[in-house]
């Protein structure tokens, strides 16, 4: 397949292909005519990559995290990263929480403008 095509196929743009190759997330081959020549696993690849991204690993885990995908081997290191990884995002999940709770408190506050505006928790 070529790029524009798995670009399509996948809902993702072009410059996020060419960024996956650099990071070497997702690799193609070249014609003689120098354009790039994806398998056709590349759609599901690309899927999965942006799974990953979504999840908030950042590029060097994703690289790491491939490979297993891959062989369905994972070594005991990148499971203890990656455990690491989810609690980061527990806490992130904890601030966030927390940050709506405050947000809903201006909101109440804004829309009692009788109320008491020097609430705090």
């Amino acid at each position: 397949m070529r790029i524009g095509e798995v670009a399509e196929r996948a809902g993702v743009s072009v410059r996020a292909l060419r960024y996956y190759e650099e990071q070497d997330l997702l690799h193609s081959e070249r014609s003689p005519g120098g354009q790039r020549h994806y398998p056709d696993t590349a759609v599901r690849r690309v899927l999965l990559i942006q799974q990953l991204y979504a999840a908030g690993l950042p590029s060097r885990r994703v690289r790491e995290v491939l490979p297993c995908v891959d062989s369905g081997e994972v070594p005991p290191a990148l499971l203890d990263r990656l455990a690491a990884e989810r609690v980061r995002t527990d806490q992130r999940i904890t601030d966030m929480l927390a940050v709506r709770d405050r947000l809903d408190d201006v909101i109440t506050i804004a829309r009692n403008p009788g109320s008491d505006c020097s609430h705090t928790r």
